[in-house]
């Protein structure tokens, strides 16, 4: 749609100059000089905007699990079972599924910025209204609607990323992003753990995740610049038509005729398509159970260390550390990758053209500790072991869930590029459906099975998708080159 030139963005664009472009009445990028141009944005300007949006994803992750250690008292409060409790965290997911069919078009029709920022204020509503609740039934139908709107950023990130980084530089950007959507669900439980403890009403978690997601908006209203393409060649023919009086200058998306009919066909359909091809299909469904698994930790480690071991809902969540911790340590993987294993692959090509399978590695290495990871967690949680055992596991799999998960993202936005805002999209459908489904079946699976055996039913599936990274590292470039969406990859 546009003339997308990859640069760096070490020179400093100025908009005067940004005046070339033109293939008769249309307006094209103009280089590395063109201020228009989302590539050739400064660097400082690249990594606010990068830090802005993983801000603006984590107040929504955080929505998604600051909840759960007020399960007991909601079930107490309402006279409800922990069973049906727990749905207030299973519904948020499943309208982080749904919300994406609907801001992954907008995005790439209406740009990036309006679609994250509008739908993440009506989110932060929903969460001060959950808060607020009189009943169950306002508790699920509220925190339905904070997941279907705070799934905005989730989705559209992955585009913005294509946007404005090239492929040397786009690894490392999604790192943060995906420290920004794995922090919120390990750090919220802590919060809402000593929220419980220290006597203050379990409203409180939601009304302090409202102001968390309020206070993302107005700084993304106040600093996010719009990076969608097609959108900033619409204002720079704009600009030039006053400039020059010249009218008929036009960006090719002004050209097009764009009906809810049209927006229905093209992108309502996309995400599901791509979900039934090898890669998007196969990555996602992998993303979704580690996804699955990682959100499955809000309902087991309660029982875990709570239950099992005897420690209060804030002692409890203390656990919740060494898995972050093990993102952290995962998030290092990654960008030693980066950088001593992708960008040297991309020299060695010549190139900025993105190179997908030299993202896999971190990921490999993570599928193996994961699945180890939650066989050690599961066996070691009886208080015969030391605390420190299923700490470790947790860590193992914190270290195996953000080097799966995030490799995940970089494969798809560097596979599909152009179409990485529905790529991304239906990753997080799938993901999300999956999730809502993993909280809900938690306490009757521990509680009929015990600890061990429960968690050994996930590790046995994670044993059982330990090939899949592998597989696309050796023939991921052959399914590429034959892919509707990927072919002009690579």
């Amino acid at each position: 749609m546009e003339k997308h030139q990859q640069c760096k963005g070490s020179a400093k664009p100025d908009p005067e100059r940004a005046t070339g472009g033109i293939i008769g009445d249309r307006v094209e990028f103009d280089g590395p000089n063109d201020a228009y141009n989302p590539q050739n944005w400064s660097f400082s300007r690249k990594t606010l905007n990068t830090f802005l949006y993983g801000l603006t994803t984590l107040g929504s992750t955080w929505a998604s699990a600051a909840y759960s250690p007020a399960n007991e008292i909601v079930a107490h409060d309402f006279q409800v079972s922990n069973e049906v409790a727990v749905l207030g965290t299973s519904v948020l997911l499943l309208g982080f599924g749904f919300g994406p069919l609907v801001w992954a078009p907008l995005s790439e029709v209406y740009g990036r910025k309006w679609p994250t920022v509008v739908p993440c204020f009506i989110s932060a509503l929903f969460s001060f209204a959950t808060g607020a609740s009189k009943d169950i039934q306002s508790i699920i139908i509220t925190r339905f609607f904070c997941g279907f709107f705070g799934a905005a950023p989730i989705t559209c990130t992955g585009g913005v990323f294509a946007d404005i980084w090239d492929s040397s530089q786009r690894g490392n950007a999604i790192v943060g992003y995906a420290l920004a959507v794995a922090a919120g669900p390990v750090l919220a439980p802590i919060v809402g753990g000593g929220i419980v403890v220290s006597g203050v009403s379990w409203r409180w978690t939601e009304y302090i995740t409202g102001i968390i997601q309020l206070l993302t908006v107005v700084l993304d209203a106040l600093f996010v610049s719009e990076s969608y393409p097609p959108q900033l060649l619409v204002s720079k023919a704009r600009r030039l038509r006053i400039q020059t009086g010249n009218w008929a200058f036009h960006a090719e998306y002004e050209e097009l005729n764009v009906t809810f009919s049209a927006l229905l066909n093209k992108f309502g359909v996309r995400p599901w398509q791509m979900l039934f091809t090898p890669i998007c299909g196969l990555i996602a469904l992998y993303a979704s159970f580690i996804y699955g698994v990682f959100y499955a930790s809000l309902a087991s480690f309660p029982i875990t260390f709570q239950h099992d071991r005897g420690w209060n809902p804030l002692v409890g969540s203390l656990p919740f550390l060494a898995l972050l911790l093990g993102i952290v340590f995962g998030s290092a993987l990654n960008v030693l990758n980066q950088v001593y294993f992708y960008n040297r692959k991309l020299a060695t090509q010549g190139d900025h053209n993105a190179i997908p399978e030299a993202r896999l590695p971190p990921m490999m290495l993570g599928s193996i500790l994961f699945a180890g990871g939650l066989f050690l967690l599961g066996w070691t949680s009886h208080p015969h072991f030391h605390w420190l055992i299923p700490a470790t596991g947790a860590f193992l799999v914190g270290f195996g869930y953000y080097t799966i998960f995030q490799s995940a993202l970089n494969y798809l936005v560097d596979t599909f590029q152009r179409w990485g805002a529905s790529a991304i999209a239906a990753n997080t459908f799938l993901r999300s459906i999956l999730a809502a489904c993993f909280p809900a079946v938690v306490i009757p699976l521990y509680q009929k099975l015990g600890t061990g055996p429960a968690s050994s039913c996930f590790g046995g599936f994670a044993v059982l998708m330990i090939p899949i990274p592998f597989l696309f590292y050796r023939y991921g470039e052959w399914l590429r080159t034959r892919g509707r969406w990927s072919s002009n990859i690579g």
